[in-house]
């Protein structure tokens, strides 16, 4: 039986929306860019997929309020995965944490050299068992956002993405 950190899937699984960077199209599921970067709920190298429930939200975080960027947006499929749910304050509580994770100022503390709060839950979630979190978009208020740490591997959720034309590149030759 699932603990209530668990955010139980339907068994048609989870529609997800993601908005990156177009030169990335034949990688749709690679979460390298995230790798290489860091994120909210990922340090330095470690690959992590970031998407949102909802399609405006996906691009707000996209944008970070910022200049409108030329993106890619498609639509994925998540099903098996066990996600920590931290939008219920329940949730949290069982956790040790509060609502103030969601404003965790990851960045900053990654240039100062220290640790953020939110990596040191996604290490605790993953020694849980947990393939990731659903968390509330920072940039879209009321809009969900999904960070997943294990995927497509094996014994791991599945992610697809839907591309029912094939038009999404197989190699970065699109772009040359």
């Amino acid at each position: 039986m699932p603990d209530a950190s668990t955010r139980d899937l339907t068994p048609g699984g989870l529609t997800l929306w993601r908005a990156f960077v177009p030169r990335w199209a034949y990688l749709p599921l690679s979460g390298e860019g995230a790798a290489r970067f860091g994120g909210r709920w990922n340090p330095v190298g470690e690959p992590t997929i970031y998407a949102a429930r909802e399609l405006s939200t996906a691009w707000a975080e996209y944008n970070q309020g910022f200049v409108q960027h030329p993106a890619l947006i498609a639509q994925l499929e998540l099903t098996g995965a066990s996600l920590a749910d931290l939008t219920d304050p329940v949730v949290l509580a069982t956790l040790g944490v509060g609502p103030e994770i969601h404003k965790c100022e990851w960045r900053a503390l990654l240039d100062e050299g220290r640790t953020p709060a939110t990596h040191l839950l996604r290490k605790k979630l993953i020694e849980d068992g947990k393939d990731g979190v659903v968390y509330p978009s920072f940039m879209s208020p009321g809009g969900t956002c999904v960070a997943l740490w294990h995927w497509n591997g094996e014994g791991a959720p599945k992610l697809r993405i839907v591309d029912p034309g094939h038009r999404l590149p197989r190699t970065p030759a699109s772009w040359l």
